[in-house]
């Protein structure tokens, strides 16, 4: 299944392109079925309809537990760091992660859950998170993990949307020098939510919180009360497996859904193979679970893999600058997979904080979320690989499931700031805004995929034409991805940035709409504007232009209650940077805002603003220049 040289990967390629279910049929056979499929593929990318491994039987909990009983039964499954490097650090051999799974697995049972319920997850970075995510794939329930910074709004319309039937959370969460109050979220969100029946709740910061008679009750209480005996739910291999809430272009969030078998297949392939990862090697992916990198390549990759994953409560930069590092000579980590964000926000300390940890053990660096800039791309390499480890540059989105473009670690020559070549099985294009092909190389596009992968999204949780409509009905017959590429001489691959109404914030993906919506609904604000703008650590920023006809008796306090809003609403994930006072916005005659031209004005290029002579009103550009130039 792991690809060994350059020579290796050509022939992977072409023959997954020329016998793509031959190729697909082979890569599967080294996972473990309960009954093998009766057809590789069937799809239909207008409808859209895409289904792996037809009429196959399996759970993929035995595939990430009780497959690696027999021989592996002791190796180190979950290392969990936790945020205060004073604590202890506690692994989970694969045999007490299977136990831990199968009785939490029970406790769901015991509530009510049953094999097609969703069941909501809003918890911290601790071991028993993934233990949640694996209970639920056991018994056939859906997970639909939220990150634990987002708001009870935004939790609320996630459990609506779903209709989940239980909430598993926490007390609490630590997050650098934070405390972050889960449960009193969660109390907040299910105010508004008929659906849910019973709250599971961790002791984890030993905050007080309210415990509602009859439906919350306590995770230590519950495990006492079952034992450790759970047969694997028999799943066929299209059934669900979590829904997971992405931004897009409008301001609702929506639930990528993705299914049992591809999923599976496709998150242990791309493990095992970009990051050439080997037995007994430790592997240390910063992300959270909360996001799609944390599914796939915290828990449900690494583990499919029989490897040892590291879930890392706290922060890289508390309590300073050298945590990572240190958790990395700690563990004897030999692959680290992190974001941009990270690697910028780490360079800014210089190199004091590195001096004099161990990191020899490292073989592997990557990189995820967003694409990374070729400063902080060498400064990873010299000093945190001493340029002597390939550094895998990640591209993939939730709704792919895993990644799409990237070097093979010891395989792809690499090229900074390039994701280089599409894996086996990824057939990407790159398209005018007329849908046409643009072949050849030395080109830019919008970047599409023209066949199915098995790691790809089925559908938007109960609105399938939505999934249509962002997808598959820009350009026929194709997967669009929403991002700018280049294909340079050489035939890599660069990804350039979003082409639509998104902004990727520190590798986060997040709607311009919903912000705008949350902006709005401050009583104050007449209306609202977000662009993208570069930011040095984030990659991008969020710069609201607001209409607030009283803003100017003080402007500051005004930011700072809008800042409030957007926190309540969404969460302080999404807090613009800048925020700037506007009497008007650039508006063409029929109404639509010009958000190209606002862009510009965030990046500080107004000298190439286009024709603004079609607007309602040009003059108003001018203002906002002038202001936004104080």
């Amino acid at each position: 299944m792991q690809i060994n040289s350059f020579e290796e990967y050509q022939r992977n390629y072409q023959l997954s392109v020329d016998q793509p279910e031959e190729f697909w049929a082979r890569i599967a056979d080294n996972f473990l079925w309960k009954k093998k499929w009766d057809k590789v593929l069937s799809w239909n990318f207008s409808e859209p309809n895409i289904k792996w491994f037809e009429g196959a039987k399996l759970n993929i909990t035995e595939n990430c537990l009780d497959r690696h009983l027999a021989e592996n039964g002791d190796k180190p499954a979950i290392i969990w760091e936790p945020n205060d490097p004073q604590k202890d650090s506690i692994t989970l051999s694969y045999k007490i992660l299977h136990e831990q799974v199968c009785r939490f697995a029970n406790v769901l049972k015991k509530n009510g859950v049953k094999k097609g319920d969703r069941v909501c997850i809003y918890m911290p970075m601790v071991p028993e998170l993934a233990v949640a995510v694996l209970a639920c794939a056991r018994i056939g329930a859906v997970h639909s993990v939220v990150f634990g910074g987002f708001s009870a709004k935004s939790i609320a319309d996630r459990i609506n949307d779903a209709q989940c039937r239980l909430v598993i959370t926490a007390d609490g969460a630590f997050r650098g020098n934070k405390q972050i109050q889960l449960k009193e979220v969660i109390d907040d969100a299910l105010i508004g939510c008929p659906s849910v029946e019973k709250v599971i709740v961790l002791t984890h910061t030993r905050t007080p919180v309210s415990m509602l008679k009859g439906r919350d009750i306590w995770w230590e209480d519950e495990i006492k009360l079952v034992d450790t005996n759970c047969p694997a739910e028999e799943m066929d291999a299209e059934d669900l497996l979590f829904i997971l809430y992405t931004s897009g272009s409008t301001g609702k969030p929506k639930g990528v859904v993705h299914t049992v078998g591809g999923y599976m297949v496709y998150a242990g392939y791309t493990f095992s193979n970009v990051f050439n990862y080997q037995p007994d090697e430790v592997f240390f992916c910063t992300a959270d679970i909360g996001w799609i990198t944390g599914h796939s390549y915290i828990v449900y990759g690494p583990l499919s893999q029989g490897a040892t994953t590291v879930i890392f409560e706290g922060i890289p930069t508390y309590p300073d600058a050298s945590r990572m590092w240190q958790v990395v000579e700690k563990h004897k980590v030999n692959i680290l997979y992190t974001a941009p964000t990270a690697i910028r926000s780490l360079m800014s300390f210089g190199l004091q904080p590195i001096e004099g940890v161990d990191l020899t053990s490292l073989r592997v660096l990557g990189s995820v979320g967003e694409p990374i800039n070729e400063e902080a791309w060498h400064w990873f390499d010299e000093n945190i690989g001493k340029s002597k480890c390939p550094i895998v540059d990640t591209w993939w989105q939730t709704e792919t499931g895993g990644i799409m473009i990237s070097p093979i670690a010891f395989v792809t020559p690499t090229k900074p700031s390039f994701a280089t070549l599409p894996l086996p099985g990824i057939q990407p294009v790159l398209v005018d805004e007329q849908g046409n092909v643009i072949e050849g190389n030395d080109v830019s596009g919008n970047l599409c995929i023209k066949f199915p992968w098995p790691g790809m999204l089925r559908t938007t949780y109960g609105d399938h034409e939505r999934c249509k409509q962002t997808y598959f009905s820009t350009y026929d017959n194709m997967y669009f991805t929403g991002d700018g590429c280049l294909r340079d001489v050489d035939g890599y691959y660069r990804i350039t940035g979003r082409v639509d109404d998104v902004i990727n914030v520190s590798g986060h993906r997040i709607g311009t709409a919903e912000v705008e919506n949350a902006i709005n609904m401050h009583a104050g604000v007449v209306e609202s504007a977000v662009v993208g703008f570069p930011h040095d650590v984030k990659g991008q920023g969020i710069y609201a232009f607001v209409i607030f006809p009283n803003a100017h008796g003080d402007e500051d306090l005004t930011r700072k209650d809008i800042l409030q809003t957007v926190t309540r609403v969404i969460g302080a994930i999404a807090k613009p940077d800048k925020i700037l006072f506007v009497s008007g916005l650039p508006k063409t005659r029929s109404g639509k805002i010009m958000r190209r031209i606002l862009r510009k004005i965030a990046e500080g290029d107004t000298t190439n603003l286009g024709d603004i002579t079609t607007l309602l009103d040009p003059a108003v550009v001018d203002e906002i220049i002038e202001k936004a130039k104080k």
